[in-house]
């Protein structure tokens, strides 16, 4: 345990880790089985099973927008910046409580080139990867499931010649995982936090062995920057129960607050604070949205059932040609899919003119339309192309984009900077091709998401780079063991650390590198 210092100073630990997701919960852990004192940091709120909001016009449960507003610090945070839409979760768990359980290890090329540094490639990965699926315990969703979404997949894929596979997920499919946890039920609400507890989130296995061991968890604690101190570092951040401004100190510190998180407290450490003024300036670069791209499909020829199962079950490869990529059709809960059928396939033309304009208001135009109850059901004015929810499914691309975005600070908040469209017009282009094909497939309809139409502007749950690992600072912000460079015994471990973009769902690999990040950190110590 921290203990406070007589004289007032900050408590004080082995290891301060900022952050709960597939970063931090992965080095509390490691750092705790290696008896260390670990104060781990998280913004958002603990959550159980059954505690995650439902109610979609409690806009300050739902949604993160702290602190233009401050009683507003729900479970996703959705953001609209200059180059690109984001949206990430706030909570003890990080990432791991909405995303949809998908672990896939890469192709070797994936890590060959592309800014990788030569250290770290699939063979120095495998073993970690291997520690992650043991610890989340991944499996495929069974075969013998009866699962008409998952089958029309599969003929669509069979129908245009592509390869499709099931990848593994973090789900207990059969047999209750125990302490008050269920078995998953099907019901398709894997993206939103699972009521059951079914999914294997790190609250649950990382972070729970973690506190088991000793590591000191503290909700609502907003991390605003990092300042060297004597023998380590101090971590200042504002307790969000009641607006304190609190600091702890630690001898290492990891920064795990996620792509948007980690970058945002080291450019404040540098450019706002000034005490981290030598990091490197190649901090904030080599921003990727992973190539993420939504479509939908609407009025298939037959009803998909798309609220059975879990939001993904089988993935096609599209990885014959570059700009390579991998495509699913994730589906929801019945009465979002209601929703989005409703919504119907509007191309967005008559509004195009106005979509810059547009673009950075939607965060307050969503918020309006959900605090009035415009999403909570199906809406009266039925879309073009809306059909029956029944035979919609959406469709999510994940591609090799150029991982050109530029991060910085804009009046003192994150911003991403990004001709996303003009810099990735190839693979957008043949994503949109490919989805187009699988709609015909399914003899439905098919639309890329409005804000593509409306703004030429995507949305990705993926975000990452900005602290990439490099082999010197001029190509990068950590060594290929997540080391700062110019500041000893800081590092950083989740997302912002990937070189570039994936081309598949990214948490098996940013998992596998934080185990790695861990094992540097922990080796680090004095023994």
């Amino acid at each position: 345990m921290g203990a406070a210092g007589g004289d007032g100073r900050a408590p004080r630990y082995d290891a301060v880790v900022v952050g709960s997701g597939f970063g931090g919960s992965i080095a509390a852990l490691r750092l705790a089985e290696a008896g260390r004192s670990v104060c781990v940091l998280e913004r958002g709120r603990r959550y159980v099973p059954g505690e995650f909001p439902r109610d979609v016009t409690d806009v300050d449960a739902l949604l993160w927008d702290h602190p233009a507003r401050a009683r507003s610090l729900g479970l996703f945070d959705a953001r609209f910046l200059s180059g690109i839409g984001t949206v990430t979760a706030s909570g003890v768990g990080g990432g791991s409580l909405v995303y949809a359980s998908i672990h896939i290890r890469p192709d070797a090329s994936v890590l060959a080139g592309r800014g990788w540094p030569r250290s770290v490639d699939r063979d120095v990965l495998d073993p970690y990867y291997d520690r992650v699926a043991r610890m989340l315990d991944v499996r495929p969703l069974p075969e013998e499931l009866a699962l008409p979404k998952r089958d029309a997949f599969r003929a669509a894929a069979a129908a245009v010649g592509r390869e499709v596979f099931d990848p593994d997920l973090a789900v207990a499919w059969t047999e209750a995982p125990g302490d008050g946890r269920e078995a998953c039920r099907l019901c398709a609400e894997c993206e939103f936090g699972c009521q059951l507890g079914a999914k294997h989130t790190l609250d649950l296995t990382y972070l729970a062995r973690a506190e088991e061991q000793g590591a000191v968890v503290v909700p609502r604690a907003l991390v605003s920057h990092v300042a060297p101190a004597r023998q380590g570092y101090t971590v200042l951040y504002r307790d969000l129960r009641d607006g304190a401004a609190r600091a702890v100190r630690g001898a290492r510190v990891v920064l795990a607050a996620g792509t948007l998180g980690s970058t945002e407290i080291l450019l404040r450490s540098r450019d706002l604070a000034g005490t981290l003024p030598a990091l490197s300036p190649a901090l904030g670069s080599g921003f990727s949205g992973n190539g993420d791209f939504l479509g939908s499909v609407q009025n298939a020829r037959e009803d998909l059932v798309p609220w059975r199962g879990p939001d993904v079950t089988s993935v096609i490869r599209y990885l014959d040609a570059p700009p390579e990529f991998t495509l699913a059709a994730p589906t929801f809960s019945r009465p979002v899919m209601e929703v989005l059928a409703s919504l119907g396939q509007g191309g967005g033309g008559a509004l195009r003119r106005a979509g810059p304009a547009l673009w950075p208001r939607l965060g307050t135009i969503l918020r309006w339309a959900l605090r009035r109850g415009l999403l909570s059901q199906p809406v009266r004015w039925r879309g073009p192309h809306a059909g029956e929810p029944g035979r919609m499914t959406n469709l999510f691309a994940i591609g090799r984009d150029s991982a050109g975005g530029r991060m910085g600070l804009r009046r003192g908040r994150l911003d991403v900077e990004w001709d996303y469209a003009g810099e990735n017009g190839v693979l957008i282009a043949r994503m949109e091709a490919a989805m187009r094909e699988l709609a015909d497939a399914y003899g439905g309809t098919f639309a890329p998401i409005l804000t593509w139409n409306l703004c030429r502007r995507i949305v990705t749950v993926h975000p990452l780079g900005g602290c990439r690992l490099a082999e010197s600072p001029r190509d990068g912000v950590v060594s290929p063991e997540g080391e700062a460079f110019g500041y000893p015994g800081l590092f950083v471990a989740d997302g912002s650390v990937i070189p570039s973009s994936i081309g598949f769902h990214p948490v098996m690999t940013i998992s596998a590198v934080a185990e790695r990040i861990a094992d540097a950190v922990v080796a680090g110590f004095p023994r």
